[in-house]
């Protein structure tokens, strides 16, 4: 399915050009929609230097975490720092590599367990293009843990991505797409998996199991933890030559994984993948999934919350105004309603929107954070809330080069 990305994502694009009606079922996008004010946005500068992209956020311990990727020529440094009482701790470098798989949508990952970090970086396998490792590092406070060791050790040089990563218990629950089984002879037995395992806090891998046995290629991975355990969100792929892309859903319950189930029912029928995988977030028992779909040709961004850890979920919201290009993040607010991310057209510009969505399915009219790019390295943005204050972050592309902006806002 490789060859077909560039096609693919062409595809998506030149959509925003088709109408099609919407099915009944499908949610109905309200009128349209007042901007709020730029002004409430305020610019957080960071550490990032020189041609940096690909950041991370996630927040613990009451600090705001980012890694990110700075490049010169062929070398490539992965960079850790928290943010914290409004000032930056000195970065770090994890780790730095010439022969890494550099992708603006299979990016490092980033979990915090305490004082423990634990990142990821992709490197290179063998000759082929898709053919790569995933390295872990662990760090605490200065000290390095464990460095550059591999998640997936089946030794067959094919893709490993994709990966998320949560703090669970005393160590880390980390999901990925693992393509050793797309290297079979027989080409109907060719299938990309997706595989969970837990890493503990001195990086012993354990519990490595397949929990899906047929994913869609190259869409990002999302984790999230409830009261029951680890969910993992991720894009499926049918089996047979229907070719359903839907967003779907494994939980760990009772000891073991479930059955994997569609979170929703979209019906996106696609031969090829969209590089376009779901977000989640936890709050107690209570989950929210955002994904990008475009069935019935028609790009857009839903929502949909569940009360009972993931078991059943609501109706979905639509959040975009039309012909959306995806690449969503979304995070709980206290009081349980969501802040949700996407990128869209909007005129002649593309814009990095934010909208605040409730359980009930009311939403507040959205925010525009920034115009940016629909090009690929303009990335996946990101959004991390701490008590009241949203922080996002997002590449910004200059020419060839790129460096990482942030900004935050009051709820």
């Amino acid at each position: 399915m490789r060859e077909m990305r560039s096609v693919i994502l062409l595809l998506v694009l030149l959509a925003f050009t088709f109408s099609c009606k919407q099915k009944e079922e499908t949610p109905k996008v309200e009128e349209k929609q007042e901007i709020v004010s730029e002004s409430l946005l305020k610019n957080i500068g960071n550490p990032s230097k020189g041609k940096a992209h690909l950041p991370r956020l996630v927040t613990q311990n009451g600090a705001l975490h980012m890694t990110w990727v700075e490049q010169e020529d062929s070398l490539a440094v992965l960079k850790y720092a928290s943010y914290k009482d409004q000032n930056w701790s000195t970065p770090k470098e994890i780790t730095s590599g010439t022969d890494w798989f550099v992708n603006w949508a299979d990016f490092p990952a980033l979990a915090v367990n305490g004082e423990t970090v634990l990142t990821n970086i992709l490197q290179k396998s063998a000759d082929g293009t898709y053919d790569y490792d995933i390295k872990l590092n662990l760090i605490a406070g200065n000290k390095v843990v464990k460095s550059n060791f591999l998640l997936n050790t089946d030794g067959i040089p094919a893709e490993h991505g994709f990966v998320a990563m949560r703090p669970y218990d005393d160590g880390f629950y980390v999901s990925w797409l693992d393509g050793r089984d797309t290297k079979n002879k027989k080409k109907e037995d060719n299938q990309m998996t997706l595989r969970a395992a837990i890493v503990t806090l001195d990086g012993t891998i354990k519990e490595d199991t397949v929990i899906d046995s047929r994913v869609c290629d190259c869409c990002n991975t999302a984790i999230g933890i409830t009261y029951n355990g680890p969910i993992v969100v991720y894009r499926d792929r049918s089996k047979g030559a229907e070719e359903i892309r839907d967003t779907y859903i494994v939980r760990w319950v009772d000891g073991s994984w479930t059955t994997p189930k569609a979170v929703y029912n979209d019906q996106w029928q696609l031969n090829g993948c969209p590089v376009n995988g779901p977000a989640i977030a936890t709050q107690e028992e209570n989950l929210v999934v955002s994904w990008f779909t475009a069935s019935q040709d028609m790009p857009r961004v839903l929502v949909t919350f569940s009360q009972d850890n993931g078991a059943t979920f609501g109706t979905p919201v639509r959040v975009d105004a039309g012909m959306a290009i995806g690449r969503v993040d979304t995070a709980f607010l206290k009081d349980g309603s969501a802040l949700v991310s996407w990128l869209e057209p909007l005129g002649d510009q593309v814009v990095l929107q934010a909208v605040r969505v409730y359980q009930d399915g009311r939403k507040e009219a959205p925010i525009t954070i920034t115009t940016t790019s629909a090009a690929r390295a303009s990335g996946f943005p990101q959004i991390e809330i701490m008590d009241t204050t949203v922080y996002v972050t997002w590449a910004d592309l200059q020419g060839d080069s790129s460096q990482i902006e942030m900004v935050s806002f009051e709820l």
